[in-house]
């Protein structure tokens, strides 16, 4: 487990295979490494949930794999890390 402060209430948290990010104190994003039988693959998910402005500029500036995120219910990011 490796906790990073990007910048003040943005923080990284990485656990074996999955990044995911925290904006102030709530997970709100994260990048999951997924098995395939035709190899390894990463994926990027941000909530649907509508959260401040400063959330939102969080989501879009951690962007570890450059490209557009998939959608999941905040419900799926509080899982993980329950």
């Amino acid at each position: 487990m490796n906790i990073t402060l990007i910048k003040g209430n943005m923080t990284e948290l990485e656990l074996g295979d999955m990044k995911v990010l925290f904006s102030y104190r709530t997970p709100v994003a994260a990048c999951i490494l997924v098995t395939t039988p035709t190899g390894d693959t990463w994926h990027q998910y941000k909530t649907t949930k509508k959260w401040s402005r400063t959330t939102s500029r969080h989501i879009s500036q951690w962007n570890p794999l450059g490209g557009a995120f998939e959608l999941k219910p905040q419900e799926y990011f509080d899982n993980l890390v329950s």
